[in-house]
């Protein structure tokens, strides 16, 4: 009898054991399918959110406290950034990026940071006069600067305008946007509105930033110092955040840019809001006025 119960005592413990093994078993699977799934998620959020910041080009959001269209999240750059770069710089770093929509050298990385410039957009529907900032933005103007007068925007248009949801401006500097262009609001890869100098540099002037009327600043991808050819001209104070380089006052032709947002636009931006102006605004050339 002794030998048969401590057989059965046996049994009972290897029973116990193999449950308590497959018990084990089952969650340390869990565990791991759970640590998988962590990891899957992660790894989709940071893909959705990267997707996020760098969809479309060059268009300025309104801020959240106003009606926003989405807003683009800045990601890390290599590129000195507003806060590390001392004004009036004496060096300028320009990346090259992508394609240009319009062949064109990288600015001189040394800028004459001593001189006062102004510019003249010259319109179809008149001047646009601008001072700009060189002693606040100094690379930023140094691009501008060079861009002008390499003939850059020499015969394109204005591809947006805004004139609701806190964003009131004019959108330029983009020659994928030619003066005989029909401008069709496409937001696809290559349609104007996406077009870059083939370079980026970084951002300036932001601190305490604000867009009042008048103002020019750069349009940038949404991603941190993405700044590129584009920009947009202020007519009436707007609600941003301050992510986009002011780099110039308008001193005349105010008038000009709220004459075209009255006229309303041709099609809608579905994405960035705003749209073509329906009276077409072609840049015939930059000019630059320099005082040292």
């Amino acid at each position: 009898m002794a030998g048969k119960k401590e057989r059965d005592r046996r049994r009972a413990r290897e029973r116990y054991e193999r449950r308590r093994q497959q018990h084990l078993q089952r969650r340390n699977k869990v565990r791991q399918w759970t640590g998988i799934g962590l990891a899957v998620a992660l790894v989709l959020g940071l893909a959705i959110g990267l997707s996020v910041a760098f969809v479309g080009g060059g268009s300025p959001k309104a801020s959240a406290s106003a009606k926003a269209t989405g807003s683009k999240s800045a990601s890390p750059s290599a590129t000195p950034t507003a806060s590390t770069i001392a004004e009036p710089a004496h060096h300028c770093t320009y990346t090259k990026a992508g394609t240009a929509a319009k062949k064109v050298s990288l600015p001189p990385a040394t800028p004459d940071y001593t001189a006062s410039y102004t510019a003249t957009i010259n319109t179809n529907r008149g001047k646009i006069d601008i001072d700009l900032l060189n002693s606040k933005a100094t690379c930023t103007v140094n691009s501008f600067v060079h861009l002008a007068e390499a003939g850059f925007w020499n015969d394109s248009q204005c591809h947006r305008v805004s004139d609701s949801d806190e964003i009131y401006m004019l959108q330029c500097g983009d020659p994928l946007a030619k003066a005989t262009t029909k401008l069709t609001c496409s937001e696809a890869a290559n349609a104007p509105g996406s077009g870059t100098p083939g370079y980026e540099f970084a951002s300036e002037n932001l601190t305490g930033a604000t867009y009042k009327a008048g103002t020019v600043a750069m349009a940038n991808t949404g991603a941190a110092d993405s700044n590129g050819s584009q920009f947009f001209l202020v007519f009436k104070a707007s609600d941003l955040e301050p992510d986009y380089t002011p780099f110039g006052t308008i001193t005349s032709g105010l008038d000009i840019l709220q004459k075209v947002a009255a006229a309303g636009t041709t099609c809608t931006y579905a994405d960035v809001g705003g749209g073509a102006p329906k009276e077409k605004v072609i840049i015939e050339s930059v000019t630059i006025k320099k005082k040292t």
